[in-house]
């Protein structure tokens, strides 16, 4: 009896230790980011802080909640959890409110919740429920193409809620998917998409078909086996003719203005000076703020409490997305360099676990986590500077928000929980 209960108990505390680094390294950058004049209460409700704290306290019953549950519970009622976290995201176009442009929330009294936050374990739940019941490698166009659906279905409903950042996190599914056995032609053929699109964008759609014409020629020389290769390449070259004309037309007559400038700016599209300047304060305010917050720190910060560009406020909403600029300022190199490792080996661990699962649910499941973290992680801070376009979304366990906090919590522990039961799938 005594050994039944310590496998329920057998949790791996790498992963939890990490987890709560992260959480507390995490507070204290909101606290700096936060605070207005001296701070009298870590507990003042009414300063982002003392909110987040609270958020903070019902996250660890959360935690409790996951891993009491059985660990079958997550396989069996994941189509279920999908469903209702599917109709929580369309309830938002009846019932949403809206913040900052975008209806993707939920009033309840003075909390917002934010169901796509939610969603992206679901869908985790979804995909591992359906490649482990049909025992799938992803060879076949039909298990691909209904895989895609799971998590298309809850994309669009988040694009049409006019939130773009968090529509671009379900591209992390496309990891799982390559470990389970996609074709590398995929893999290929996305990396060929970005760079198209970037080319198209970057030179236009003539020099990016010269560039293309010449690398196809270059390809067809360097074959031994030249036989069907011509028809091939000239269906290559005019399918990427097309995409360059539609990323073209994508970019100037779907993309807002706002969303067309922070590409222009990533890209240096703008050639006017007039009109450069003018862009860099509308839409690269925040981010110019927030590299000169990072290069401020230099290799051991200014100390906590104290960055001038922080407590001045120079970076707006600096606690949520922009949190990364505050350890830049405050703790220097050295703090976002341990920011760094800490999400780098927090994502490892979950991958080393995921591998070592003895069912394709656990396994896939775990994959999805490593690479939501993964894609949350990169692209926030490539953002903050300026590695990327700006796309709102928050750093996983560090940003300020209850829905983010807790939508990543559960998504960790679930997995936590499918792990400590691994020792009863012998």
């Amino acid at each position: 009896m005594l050994r039944e209960n310590q496998r329920h108990f057998k949790f791996d505390w790498i992963t939890i230790i990490l987890f709560l680094l992260l959480v507390a390294f995490g507070y204290l950058n909101i606290l700096s980011a936060s605070h207005e004049g001296e701070i009298t209460s870590y507990f003042d409700t009414s300063q982002s802080y003392g909110k987040h704290l609270i958020f903070i306290s019902l996250t660890l019953i959360l935690i409790v909640l996951t891993l009491s549950l059985e660990a079958k519970f997550y396989e069996q009622f994941a189509s279920i959890i999908y469903i209702v976290a599917m109709l929580s995201l369309v309830g938002l176009f009846i019932f949403g409110k809206e913040v900052n442009g975008a209806r993707a929330w939920y009033g309840i009294g003075s909390m917002t919740i934010q169901p796509a936050e939610f969603a992206k374990f679901a869908t985790a739940l979804a995909v591992a429920r359906y490649i482990s019941d049909l025992q799938t490698n992803m060879q076949t166009i039909k298990d691909q193409l209904r895989v895609a659906a799971i998590i298309l279905i809850p994309a669009l409903l988040i694009l049409l809620q006019n939130d773009a950042g968090s529509t671009l996190v379900y591209l992390a599914f496309f990891f799982v998917f390559y470990r389970e056995g996609l074709q590398q032609v995929y893999l290929i053929i996305a990396i060929s998409l970005i760079i198209l699109a970037v080319l198209s964008l970057k030179f236009g759609i003539i020099i990016t078909s010269i560039a293309t014409a010449l690398i196809l020629v270059i390809a067809y020389f360097f074959r031994r086996k030249k036989r069907g290769l011509i028809p091939r390449f000239v269906v290559i070259f005019l399918a990427s003719v097309l995409i360059s004309f539609g990323i073209k037309f994508f970019y100037t007559n779907i993309l807002k203005v706002h969303q067309q400038n922070r590409i222009s700016l990533w890209l240096r599209l703008e050639k006017d000076p007039a009109k450069l300047e003018k862009m860099k304060k509308e839409e690269a305010y925040n981010l110019l703020q927030s590299e000169q917050a990072i290069s401020s720190g230099g290799f051991s910060g200014k100390g906590f409490l104290q960055g001038t560009r922080t407590t001045g406020k120079f970076v707006p909403e600096q606690h949520t997305d922009y949190i990364f600029s505050t350890v830049g300022e405050e703790w220097g190199f050295i703090g976002t360099s341990s920011v760094v490792i800490l999400f780098v080996l927090l994502i490892l661990r979950v991958l080393y676990l995921a591998e070592d699962q003895k069912s394709q649910f656990s396994r896939v499941y775990g994959y999805g986590v490593a690479s939501i973290l993964f894609i949350h992680f990169t692209i926030n801070i490539g953002m903050v500077m300026g590695l990327i376009p700006t796309i709102g979304i928050p750093l996983p366990f560090f940003s300020y928000g209850g829905s983010g906090l807790w939508g990543f919590t559960i998504l960790l522990f679930i997995f936590v929980k499918l792990d400590s039961n691994k020792i009863n799938e012998w």
